[in-house]
């Protein structure tokens, strides 16, 4: 192996790409560019009974939206290719030879129900089935029976797997760059299938060799694999390479609740996304980050502090600076509970980092689509406005809506609070007072308006309450001042005398 960094992130296209998933591509992506490396993208399709052929496309989609740039994968050729373990199986057809000639992988021709039959017998008397050095003897395969009968079963295209010969009464010493030495003994693991009865090689066969051949630096995965290091450990020695990937375990990402592995599941029942873009199912469309309205930054962002830290109180940090600051030290040994809340505030933060002109954009395409006329606005002027107020992308429509239409309906508690004659009186004074500013911008409005309050011992609370309900159509929202200087003159006048209508209606019955 060279030595330059090399890592890879190798989902297995059977379904969407869960943000769990995602983390673990994150923290490759970052050890890698952090020590200006090389960062692939591997798709492990060897499970064809569970492939989904969506999947793949919104694997590298997803990592497109990300800002996750690809050095090497099956849309960017590089020197290591093919990148998807369905069009390499003339290397694992070779590789699995060498471990047969070698003494280190063997034929096993055991049927399903023979293998079934024998863990009920265990089952019966307390014990587990294993398939390894105390029973393969036992069993049908080329350890066990004569050659002649091997070589015959073969030509016969009987069924068969090949499993590997794991070395008995033997104690394996890996190493784990986070969780440490780990040590196992090789009684207490079963001869892994390496080849299946359809020809096709299994997960822990073609990682190994497709790591070693694609000069693989560093195996950065999730726990869930731990149990199969020392396999793939022993693969190494078997094939005699004698310099083993550097290996990570990242720790889970919790449940809300802190107990157990986050699911699709709590997504659903919570109501947060969970793939970080939408994924087309035969059940229907589910919503990702993207459409909900997340930025990708955000989301990045979000998903770097499940599991790692940076050494500071600091929380808010762009690719770049992730990058800068990434490194092994950082990461936890145990699993980070995903906090929902926690994930909205990070977004907000981002939205108030993003520029008013790039947030204006967003907002105009969000207009076109919804069919809303914004002729005529300034959209630069009205982002300033509501960005504080807004937690997603999504939010920007309904946070601005007032500016380019009129109140459709208005708050029922707040029209008790102001259905009064008095109020009334004090809504056709307030029609008056637009005609009298001059010029019609937000401080001369507030001038104005604080100085005929004063002199009409009019209640201020009320006046501006009044005016907030007629542009807004209720008490909550941005300046008071800059909405009606943006609004204009005409529409203040005509929005007034819309709320004042609705509440002579609603006096007269």
């Amino acid at each position: 192996m060279s030595n330059k960094i090399r890592v890879r992130f190798a989902p297995s296209p059977t379904g969407p790409l869960h943000i769990g998933g995602l983390r673990t591509a994150l923290f490759n992506y970052l050890y890698a560019k952090s020590l200006g490396g090389d960062f692939i993208l591997r798709i492990e399709d060897t499970d064809k009974k569970r492939y989904v052929n969506k999947s793949e496309q919104h694997i590298i989609d997803s990592l497109k939206w990300c800002g996750l740039t690809i050095d090497e994968g099956p849309e960017n050729k590089g020197n290591y290719g093919p990148y998807r373990q369905s069009e390499r199986k003339e290397l694992y057809d070779l590789k699995i030879q060498e471990l047969l000639k070698g003494g280190h992988a063997y034929y096993a021709f055991d049927s399903k129900e023979e293998l079934d039959l024998n863990r009920k017998t265990h089952e019966e008397k307390g014990k587990t089935f294993i398939y390894n050095a105390h029973n393969r003897l036992k069993l049908k395969n080329s350890l066990s029976l004569e050659k002649t009968k091997v070589q015959q079963m073969l030509e016969q295209n009987q069924d068969f797997v090949v499993r590997f010969k794991t070395p008995e009464k033997t104690e394996i010493v890996c190493e784990d760059l986070l969780r440490g030495t780990v040590r196992v003994s090789s009684e207490t693991l079963d001869d892994k299938v390496l080849y299946k009865s359809d020809g096709t090689p299994t997960y822990h066969f073609a990682n190994v060799v497709d790591d070693n051949a694609m000069k693989i630096s560093h195996v950065i995965r999730g726990e869930e694999w731990l149990p199969s290091l020392p396999l793939h450990c022993l693969l190494y020695d078997a094939f005699g390479w004698k310099k083993r990937p550097k290996f990570i375990h990242l720790p889970l990402i919790l449940k809300p609740t802190g107990k157990g592995k986050l699911s699709k599941r709590d997504g659903e029942l919570i109501g947060f996304p969970v793939f970080p873009i939408k994924w087309d199912s035969e059940k229907g469309e589910v919503l990702g980050y993207k459409e909900s309205g997340y930025l990708p930054a955000a989301t990045i962002n979000f998903l770097s502090l499940l599991g790692w830290n940076p050494g500071n109180e600091k929380e808010i940090f762009s690719l770049s600076e992730l990058t800068s600051l990434f490194s092994i030290k950082g990461l936890n040994n145990s699993g980070s509970r995903f906090d929902p809340e926690k994930n909205v505030w990070f977004n907000h933060q981002h939205l108030q980092l993003t520029s008013d002109n790039s947030l204006a954009l967003c907002l105009e395409k969000e207009l076109i689509e919804k069919g809303i006329d914004s002729k005529g606005k300034d959209l630069n002027k009205i982002i300033p406005l509501i960005k504080p107020r807004i937690n997603f992308l999504s939010d920007l429509v309904s946070a601005s809506k007032f500016f380019f239409k009129d109140p459709e309906v208005y708050n029922e508690k707040s029209l008790k609070k102001f259905n009064s004659e008095e109020n009334q009186k004090l809504l056709e004074a307030l029609s008056v007072f637009f005609k009298t500013i001059d010029p019609f911008d937000s401080q001369e409005i507030k001038n104005s308006l604080e100085l005929c309050i004063s002199q009409n011992k009019w209640s201020f609370g009320k006046a501006l309450g009044l005016l907030r309900l007629a542009m807004v159509g209720e008490l909550s929202g941005p300046d008071l001042f800059s909405i009606l200087e943006l609004l204009g003159r005409k529409t203040c006048e005509t929005r007034v005398a819309c709320l004042l209508k609705v509440l002579k209606s609603k006096n007269t019955h």
